[in-house]
This record gives C-alpha cells, structure tokens and sequence, in this order.
C-alpha cells in the first residue's frame, strides 16, 4: 500500500484529503507545516507528497527545494496543491522541482488519478539501463542524472521522464497525446496545457543548443533530434 505524506495548513482540506486517501486505499501521513513534513522525511519514507505552497513558517517551495538537494530524497515525487493559479506560479512550481500542479478548488477524483499515475511512473522503464551521449549532453537513464557540458541539470520527476520517452523514440513525432498517456497516464484529466508548461520548463533547463533539440511539430506535438 502506498504512503502519501500531505502538508496542508487547512484543516478541513487536511482531513478531507486524507479521508478520501483512506478511502482509496493509500496510508496516510499529515502535517499542517512543512517543518514538521521535511522532519518526517529525514527517519521515515514515502511514495509521494501533496504540498500546499502557502503554509507556516516554510513554504511549501521551500520544503520542495530541500528535498530536491538532498541526497536520499531527490528523486521523491511531489505534487503541488494550491489556490495559486497563474500560469507563472505554475512553472516557478515545475521549475522548483514538482512533478505536477494542482489547483483549488480540485477534485478529489483528479487527485487520485494524478497520484496513480505518479505511482506508475516512478518504476516505469525499470528494466532499462542504457542512456544517451551526443556532444556535450549525457543522460543516464538507470541513475536518472543528466549533464549539459559536465555540468548537473536538475529535472523534475516529470520533465526527465518526457525526455527519456522523446529520445527512446528519437527522430519520430510523438503526438501530445502519447505523451500524456505515457507521462501523465491514460486516466490523466488534466489540461493538456501541462505538457506544454513542462517542455518549456525542460528545454530552459537544457539551454543551447540542446532546447532546439525538442522540436514542436505543429499540429502534432514534439519530436526529438539530435546532432548525431
């Protein structure tokens, strides 16, 4: 059974998250601060977290950005649960290191499919080891690191996911589509905006030349080329 740790400073949302957890199955572990969260993590383990960015004391961001720069914690996906909704929230969010973005109002069955899909992807494609050089970009797939001229990118669980699937399929279009029901999953009820906001944010991180490496296939979606 899957443990889902959530940091949420309203009550009534708390424990209204955590009842619809339980009736899904999912253990539970709640916290209404971050600091109470992030001293959880450091003796105890968890499938995913959901994080309110606005919350006492530290922020939900905060707390993210902690846990992307420790050692045994950086790979734990995040999902991001809140009432800021501009689209610069959003990718300040995915740029901070969380896997997806949720706003409130939500719905509880969303949330649920979005957490499912999380679960599949963190062991997706386990059986592969291999990854990709080609100039000055090396990614290993098996250590789940990527770097651009020697120098250590950080990606969200998400964004080294659509990288992956776009270079296993190196050359060919994949429509926006496939790459919601193989990133997101086939139950992903989300914006299809979400896609764009997460290959936007990934090729930033790239940089040149290898943002242009991501080609947009108009009317289609997005294909990956590379120089050799």
């Amino acid at each position: 059974m899957a443990k889902i740790l959530v940091v949420e400073d309203d009550e009534s949302i708390r424990n209204l998250i955590k009842l619809t957890l339980q009736q899904f199955q999912y253990e539970t572990e709640v916290f209404e601060d971050a600091e109470s969260a992030w001293e959880y993590l450091q003796s105890e383990s968890a499938d995913i977290g959901i994080f309110d960015l606005m919350l006492p004391g530290m922020s939900g961001l905060e707390l993210i950005e902690k846990i992307r720069k420790d050692e045994q914690l950086h790979n734990f996906p995040v999902i991001i649960l809140t009432a800021k909704d501009s689209e610069i929230d959003k990718v300040i969010g995915l740029d901070q290191g969380a896997d997806d973005y949720m706003t409130k109002p939500f719905s509880v069955l969303e949330l649920t499919a979005r957490i499912r899909s999380l679960l599949r992807r963190s062991v997706a494609y386990s059986e592969e080891s291999h990854g990709f050089y080609d100039g000055g970009l090396e990614i290993d797939f098996d250590g789940r690191t990527v770097h651009v001229m020697q120098k250590q990118v950080d990606l969200t669980f998400k964004e080294f996911e659509l990288l992956k699937y776009l270079i296993l399929h190196k050359g060919k279009a994949v429509s926006r589509q496939e790459l919601l029901n193989q990133i997101w999953g086939y139950d992903f009820v989300g914006e299809s905006r979400t896609l764009d906001v997460h290959i936007n944010s990934l090729r930033r991180k790239l940089g040149e030349p290898y943002d242009g490496w991501i080609q947009v296939i108009r009317g289609v979606g997005y294909r990956f080329v590379s120089e050799n």
